[in-house]
């Protein structure tokens, strides 16, 4: 019986899995295709692959822009919301007070809120200022939508550390910052570095606030994969050729540092 529950357990553990990287899988062996093969029904799961959507996809779009807009938008608004979160979350960890609580359930209901009910008024703030289709207004955007997380993750990090060594440093005379730069940083360099690249996989798949304030100037990958649904229907080869090239860089880099992203989501959770 226990070989028979192991059995069971691992079948239905692969098919989860495949179920949920399927998806994957198809976008991979559709982007291979040509446009023919792509609608072809049923669907060729043998067919000899080409590098024509790819060689469309650079022909048609300016790939390197696109790519450079999403480097420039997601890695800047991370370290510029790092920097402000950072601060926050020492304050909130080590000099509570009573409404420390509160502002920290306030910052987290802000992300229940669907995006586009604040849609009009930041389009209209935006235009309002010239910022429409500029990086400046992605990165604020950006910045600003990531926050709350960016803090409750580092309050989540700060709290583990032991008190008794901040009352050491204070003891030693160390001041706010070099209490921060010499005893905090060091010490919370994983809740750093997972805070960081998880805001920084969430801004480079940030495809609202993309699509609806910016175009061809500002535009990111994620517009660059919009940009093939036309009124004649979607290109299916060079939409998954597109999508490939814009997931690419973000998946290897999740690839690599899932340790950290895995530390980060579970802060706090054991004790």
């Amino acid at each position: 019986m226990k070989n028979l529950a192991l059995i069971l357990r691992t079948v239905a553990a692969w098919g989860l899995t495949l179920l949920v990287v399927f998806p994957l899988i198809w976008l991979v062996l559709t982007a291979f295709k040509t446009e023919q093969q792509a609608i072809a029904i049923p669907p060729q799961l043998f067919f000899s692959p080409s590098l024509e959507s790819f060689e469309e996809v650079n022909l048609r779009s300016d790939y390197l822009l696109y790519a450079r807009n999403s480097v420039i938008t997601s890695v800047i608004s991370t370290l510029l919301g790092l920097a402000i979160a950072a601060p926050a979350a020492y304050s909130m960890a080590f000099f509570r007070t009573k409404r420390t609580r509160d502002i920290l359930m306030w910052m987290l209901s802000t992300k229940m809120m669907p995006a586009v009910g604040a849609l009009v008024p930041v389009y209209v703030m935006a235009q309002t200022v010239g910022m429409l289709d500029s990086l400046t207004a992605l990165i604020v955007v950006f910045t600003l939508s990531n926050l709350p997380i960016m803090v409750w993750m580092l309050y989540s990090g700060f709290k583990d550390i032991p008190p008794d060594i901040l009352e050491a440093a204070r003891m030693d005379g160390a001041s706010i910052w070099g209490e921060f730069k010499h005893v905090i940083r060091p010490l919370a360099m994983g809740p750093l570095a997972s805070t960081g690249l998880l805001c920084l996989v969430l801004s480079w798949n940030e495809a609202f606030w993309s699509l609806n304030l910016s175009s061809a100037k500002a535009g990111t990958l994620a517009t660059l994969i919009a940009s093939y649904s036309s009124p004649e229907g979607l290109f299916w080869a060079k939409l998954s050729a597109a999508s490939l090239m814009a997931i690419a860089p973000i998946v290897v880099v999740g690839w690599f540092s899932q340790k950290q992203l895995v530390q980060g989501l579970t802060f706090g959770a054991v004790k």
